[in-house]
């Protein structure tokens, strides 16, 4: 896209939808936007758009075997995407939404480029960021989406503000939904029956 970015004001708890949409159209038309989580800031572009999955990757400076995370609205949408069996499904039941990333084996559903390439495996959230949430509505796929980290740096963007002084040029919408936090989800690897810890974030790990 070549259009100007759009910096988006939203309410954190109550987003306005008639905001919302705009980068709804945004992201329908190809673009790439950066939005809120509730560990910091994410990019995110539509499931299908080869080239704003490109456009992250040489942004973030990520090579292709940097797996991207399927950001999706609820549980029923995840398990369009993943396949999740009766553990699982308990399990996710119990945590979701919240601030964890599981890995899971991909359903036919998810595109072979974005799949891990030796697991065939695709991490997936459901945030309970209400922002988050609000955008996902809008679409029946979930978002492609990885942490808002720069070159560089360990930690996510955390400031909408400072996103756009940094990344405007880049980017075709930024959501601001306040502050989003520095510290990172809880990944895991449920691609067994018996859940594994990958990295200790916000969530509280069950086995």
């Amino acid at each position: 896209m070549s259009k100007q970015c759009i910096y988006i004001e939203v309410h954190p708890e109550n987003p306005q939808p008639r905001l919302i949409t705009q980068a709804v159209e945004r992201l329908e038309a190809g673009g790439i936007v950066a939005f809120p989580t509730e560990s910091g800031y994410a990019l995110g572009c539509l499931l299908d758009n080869k080239e704003g999955a490109e456009r992250i990757r040489q942004l973030r400076r990520l090579d292709d075997k940097h797996d991207f995370t399927l950001m999706c609205p609820d549980l029923s949408h995840l398990s369009h995407y993943a396949k999740v069996g009766n553990v699982q499904f308990r399990y996710l039941k119990a945590h979701l939404p919240g601030p964890y990333t599981f890995l899971l084996p991909a359903s036919r559903e998810v595109p072979r480029r974005i799949q891990n390439a030796k697991r065939k495996t695709i991490g997936l959230r459901v945030s309970p960021n209400k922002v988050c949430q609000t955008l996902l509505s809008y679409f029946d796929k979930p978002l492609m989406s990885v942490s808002l980290i720069l070159p560089g740096d360990t930690l996510p963007m955390a400031d909408a503000w400072s996103i756009k002084e940094t990344l405007e040029s880049q980017l075709d919408v930024i959501i601001d939904g306040g502050f989003g936090g520095y510290e990172p989800t809880t990944i895991i690897d449920f691609t067994d029956d018996v859940p594994v810890l990958v990295r200790q974030g916000q969530g509280v790990f069950d086995e």
